[in-house]
């Protein structure tokens, strides 16, 4: 088995968790999703979280979850809220405590696989239809991207299975 410490990073919908899960099964290691380990150690849920404490509540209660995982985990595939790598440092957290990994994923993608849970979504969910869903999505990576693309890979929608990853690691972890 491989030493092996992938963040993942992107948009929500751009499928962190969905390929995280694969990771870590193919490299033997644990999976962890930020929001849930952050749901799990506050007992409630995100939605909860932003109503009662608001954004900036969150956002440094997920910074502390970041760093108490990074440090507790050596080895792991871990899926991170969308807009993680851009509040508190976290991009450099994640650059120096494992292989952070770009999920691209074009924005009508997104639109398909998030419009029907946007409403649970506490950032999305005063959005009145899909068009003003695809408009915040645009908006969003517009601001986001430029903390993404820090990532040393980048994997592409169309292209990103656990397998086209692991070959991704694999040639980047050689040429370290």
């Amino acid at each position: 088995m491989l030493n092996v410490k992938i963040h993942l990073i992107g948009m929500p919908g751009s499928g962190k968790t969905t390929l995280g899960r694969g990771l870590a099964v193919a490299y033997e290691v644990p999976f962890l999703d930020l929001d849930e380990e952050l749901v799990r150690q506050e007992g409630r849920s995100i939605p909860a979280i932003f109503e009662a404490e608001g954004e900036a509540y969150f956002r440094e209660r997920e910074a502390a979850v970041l760093r108490d995982v990074a440090a507790r985990y050596p080895q792991m595939v871990l899926a991170t809220g969308g807009g993680t790598p851009c509040f508190h440092n976290n991009l450099a957290v994640l650059l120096e405590t494992g292989l952070t990994l770009y999920l691209d994923v074009p924005v009508a993608t997104l639109v398909s696989r998030v419009v029907a849970v946007a409403k649970s979504r506490p950032l999305l969910a005063a959005l009145p239809d899909a068009a003003a869903l695809e408009a915040r999505l645009r908006e969003t990576l517009q601001v986001r991207k430029q903390f993404y693309e820090q990532a040393p890979l980048r994997c592409e929608a169309s292209t990103c299975t656990v397998a086209a990853v692991r070959q991704l690691v694999a040639r980047y972890q050689t040429s370290a």
